[in-house]
C-alpha cells in the first residue's frame, strides 16, 4: 500500500507552531509523509489563528488555497480560529473535521489511524531554534483579547515531561529552546493552589531544573507579565547560566489610563520598578516588549506617555500593533474609536522611536563579544551569515553554509538599526 500524504499550515503563535510540528510527528510515526510540492495530499491540517480580524481572514484563506491545491483532499483545521467561530469553518471546502478542543486531537487523528499521540516532539522543522509549549490557557480579561475565550483554563506539562522533551531536542543538534505557552507566566499556577498534593513548581522552578541539563545550549523565555517577575524569578534568571538574558514583558501601553482600560494588571512606575531590578541583577539584560497603538479613548496625550515609557524602559524591539476590536471582547464596544489615520500616524512616529533604542542597544555592543546562533547564510551578501546572540540582537558576521545551526563568537563592529555587524 502506497504511503498516505499530509500537507500542514500554521498560522500565529509560537504555541501554534509546537502543536503542528506535534502533529506532524504523530502524523509521521503512523505511515504518512509530507507531500511534496507538485503533489496532491490525501490530508490537510491548518492551524488557525484568532487574535485579529486579519488572522480570521487569513485562516479562511488558507483553507480554501488548500483544498483548491490538493484536489480530493480531507482537511482538519484545529486552533482559535476553529474554536471561535466552528459553524463557519465547517462551511468551507474539503473541511471534514473541526477540532474545537485541543484536548480531543488524539481523537481526531486515531480516525485517519493515528494509534499512538506523541508526548512531545523531537525536531522542529524549518527553524535552527525548537520552541517547548509548557503550557496553555490564560485566565486574565484584558479588554481587547479573545483568547481566554478560544483557550480558557490553565494547564501545565509536568517538569518531566518538558525535561525528557528539552533532552531530546538537545541531543537532535538543536543548540536554543523557546521555553512557550499562552500564558507563559502562569506554568505551575494549578497545580500550586494545592489540589494536586505536590508542592509548589512554578516557572522560575522549571528554569533551574532545565539548567541542570549539561552541554552547549541556551533557553530563551517568550514572554512573561511583569506581575509575574518576583524576586524568586529574578534570583532565577540571574542564576541559570543556559537562560538568555532577554525577557519579553508586554507593556500594551505606557500610558496608566488606558492600561486601566485594557484591565491590565500594572501600572507604569510598578513596570519599569520591575526592569530596573532586573537590570540590577541580570548584567546587560534586554528587553523586547508588545505595544497596542490607538486602543479607544487614546488620546494624543495618552499616546505622548507610552512614548516616554517606551523610552524610559529603554526597550531593545518593539513589537508594534494597531489595535483590532475583536467581536466579544469588551474593547470592541468602547468608545472614542480611534481613527485609522491617526492610528497608522502613531505606528509612524512609535516605529521612529523603536529604530532609535535598537540601534542604541546595537551600538552598546560594539567591542563586546556575542554568541550568535548562525540562521541562514545572507543571500543579499555572499560571504556573510545571520543569526542571533543571547540578547536576540539580529548579527551579521562572516561565515559560510557550515555555520548555519551552531554557536559562533565575535566582536561587534558596529550598528545599524537592523543588526549588528561583528567580525570573528
Amino acid at each position: 500500500m502506497s504511503t498516505r500524504t499530509c500537507r500542514l499550515v500554521t498560522l500565529g503563535c509560537k504555541v501554534n507552531q509546537y502543536e503542528t510540528q506535534l502533529v506532524k510527528e504523530a502524523l509521521e510515526a503512523n505511515g504518512y509523509r509530507e507531500a511534496n510540492a507538485e503533489e496532491s495530499a490525501d490530508l490537510c491540517v491548518i492551524n488557525t489563528c484568532t487574535v485579529t480580524n486579519e488572522g480570521d481572514a487569513k485562516s479562511r484563506k488558507e483553507v480554501r488555497r488548500l483544498a483548491r491545491q490538493n484536489p480530493g483532499t480531507r482537511t482538519i483545521v484545529m486552533g482559535c480560529y476553529a474554536t471561535r467561530d466552528p459553524e463557519t469553518v465547517r462551511q468551507l471546502p474539503s473541511v471534514f473535521e473541526v477540532v474545537t478542543d485541543k484536548r480531543e486531537l488524539p481523537d481526531v487523528l486515531a480516525r485517519q489511524g493515528v494509534i499512538d499521540m506523541p508526548s512531545g516532539i523531537t525536531h522542529f522543522d524549518g527553524r535552527k531554534r525548537a520552541y517547548v509549549k509548557v503550557q496553555d490557557g490564560c485566565v486574565l480579561r484584558c479588554t481587547y483579547c479573545i483568547i481566554p475565550q478560544v483557550r480558557p483554563g490553565l494547564r501545565s506539562r509536568s517538569p518531566e515531561d518538558i525535561e525528557d522533551e528539552v533532552r531530546r531536542l538537545i541531543d537532535n543538534g538543536y543548540k536554543e529552546i523557546v521555553i512557550c505557552g499562552i500564558h507563559v507566566g502562569h506554568y505551575g499556577v494549578e497545580t500550586s493552589r494545592g489540589r494536586s498534593g505536590r508542592p509548589p513548581f512554578r516557572l522560575w522552578h522549571l528554569f533551574r531544573q532545565l539548567d541542570r541539563i549539561p552541554g552547549q545550549w541556551r533557553m530563551r523565555l517568550s514572554s512573561i507579565e511583569a506581575n509575574e517577575v518576583d524576586d524568586d524569578f529574578i534570583s532565577a534568571a540571574g542564576d541559570c547560566e543556559h537562560l538568555c538574558p532577554q525577557f519579553h514583558p508586554a507593556l500594551q501601553s505606557g500610558s496608566d489610563s488606558v492600561l486601566a482600560r485594557m484591565r491590565r494588571r500594572y501600572r507604569v512606575d510598578k513596570f519599569l520598578e520591575k526592569l530596573e531590578r532586573m537590570r540590577e541583577i541580570i548584567p546587560d539584560v534586554a528587553f523586547t516588549t508588545d505595544v497596542i497603538v490607538g486602543f479607544p479613548g487614546e488620546t494624543d496625550d495618552e499616546f505622548a506617555e507610552t512614548v516616554e515609557t517606551c523610552r524610559r524602559a529603554q526597550f531593545m524591539k518593539m513589537h508594534l500593533f494597531p489595535f483590532s476590536p475583536r467581536r466579544g471582547t469588551p474593547a470592541a464596544h468602547l468608545p472614542d474609536h480611534v481613527p485609522v489615520a491617526i492610528r497608522q500616524n502613531r505606528m509612524r512616529r512609535l516605529g521612529i522611536v523603536e529604530r532609535e533604542l535598537a540601534l542604541r542597544y546595537y551600538e552598546s555592543q560594539i567591542g563586546r563579544e556575542v554568541e550568535v546562533l548562525v540562521e541562514r547564510e545572507c543571500e543579499e551578501q555572499p560571504g556573510f551569515v545571520r543569526g542571533t546572540d543571547r540578547h536576540y540582537i539580529p548579527v551579521q558576521l562572516p561565515g559560510t553554509a557550515d555555520d548555519v545551526g551552531q554557536f559562533r563568537r565575535a566582536r561587534g563592529q558596529r550598528a545599524t538599526a537592523d543588526f549588528l555587524w561583528a567580525s570573528p
